[in-house]
């Protein structure tokens, strides 16, 4: 009996979704914002498919949605696709005003990461024959609490797919629309296109 070789990390699916729906996926260049829900659109035309799991699927449209050249694309004016790359709703300014912020914040980290190398790389080339005990800088005042919206926890029963909800990433709640409900946690679809999976006290209305 012949064996099916699965795909078993992001990379592989994302190519292997190049190479089936290249009108909608692509490797190289500025990415095409997805359609919302087209984790459900994909599970179906790949149900038979025995080469790609949900589970890694939904990693690989994590990893996708949440690259550089994705977030790129999301901008005033871009329409999502489907599969097949049929232009649909016009990317809400919202949505691409989460895709510009999250971009910036990956940037910022990936640029300080690069820089600290730099400087400790650096500094290890200019080592100083004797270290001296460097006075420690006072620790910024505390900041006044800034008065949050009030949080409410959904009964498990308001659990269900197509539900706008909000998703507890971070500090702040982001919005977005339940995409798939398993025993391993639940996953939503944020307003910037990107799958996450979270557990149910991660969820809130």
């Amino acid at each position: 009996m012949e064996q099916t070789n699965k795909l078993k990390n992001s990379k592989e699916v994302i190519q292997y979704l190049t190479a089936q729906f290249p009108n909608c996926f692509s490797l190289e260049g500025e990415a095409k914002p997805l359609k919302i829900g087209i984790f459900q659109d994909l599970a179906e035309r790949l149900k038979e498919d025995e080469k790609v799991s949900n589970t890694v699927l939904r990693s690989a449209l994590r990893q996708y949605t949440s690259s550089w050249r994705y977030l790129h694309g999301v901008k005033v004016g871009s329409k999502r696709v489907d599969l097949d790359g049929v232009e649909g709703a016009e990317i809400e300014q919202e949505h691409v005003e989460h895709a510009q912020k999250t971009l910036k914040e990956s940037k910022d980290k990936a640029f300080a990461n690069k820089k600290a190398q730099a400087e400790k790389a650096k500094a290890a080339e200019r080592k100083p024959k004797a270290e001296f005990k460097r006075s420690s800088k006072p620790k910024p005042a505390n900041k006044p609490a800034v008065e949050k919206k009030p949080i409410e926890k959904l009964d498990s029963k308001d659990l269900v797919a197509g539900k706008n909800v909000r998703v507890l990433v971070g500090k702040t709640p982001m919005p977005g629309q339940i995409a798939e409900v398993t025993k391993d946690g639940i996953a939503v679809t944020l307003t910037s296109g990107m799958l996450v999976k979270v557990k149910a006290e991660h969820i809130v209305a």
